[in-house]
């Protein structure tokens, strides 16, 4: 995926040692380093259902999705996660263990997804979010889903539901 980010001053170019073309600094020869944005989510569960919410923003506003975003410098994934939870959907989680990590090279992302609990009953709707929601599987509004990775998410959970031990997923085929 070719991003173009060039800024005034700055030439397209191989840097020494490198292997990739680069913006370049023609003044002092800094690199600006464009890489993959990380994001990391939860499938939230509470009474044998699952947490989904209605995004409020684009990209897909309008679908559902499981609270997830951007992390944030100084914070782990896991705390990202859980930051997350708290902006779009106002819920307290506690981290159980990592589900899947996925790498989406067309939206330079990389996707690591856990498995959490509510560590208390309560939520709402945050600023991103339209509306929230505890759901079984058979209430998942599946053809509304705002993102492939959220249903490879949700089905990988299903297939391993109940299972104490099991490696992380990636990317399906």
């Amino acid at each position: 995926m070719a991003i173009q980010t060039q800024s005034p001053g700055f030439r397209r170019k191989v840097p020494v040692g490198d292997s990739h073309e680069r913006d370049v600094c023609d003044t002092c020869g800094f690199v600006n380093y464009v890489n993959p944005k990380i994001v990391t989510g939860s499938i939230v569960r509470h009474g044998g259902k699952i947490m989904l919410c209605r995004r409020a923003i684009e990209p897909r506003a309008g679908f559902w999705t499981l609270p997830a975003g951007f992390m944030e410098l100084g914070e782990t994934a896991e705390q990202a996660a859980m930051r997350e939870a708290r902006e779009e959907a106002n819920a307290a989680i506690v981290i159980d263990r990592l589900l899947a990590v996925y790498t989406i090279p067309r939206i330079a992302q990389v996707q690591i997804m856990y498995l959490a609990h509510l560590a208390e009953p309560s939520f709402s709707p945050g600023p991103e979010s339209l509306e929230v929601m505890m759901v079984g599987w058979d209430g998942i509004p599946w053809e509304e889903i705002a993102f492939p990775s959220v249903t490879w998410a949700l089905e990988q959970y299903l297939s391993v539901e109940g299972v104490a031990d099991f490696a992380p997923f990636s990317n399906p085929a």
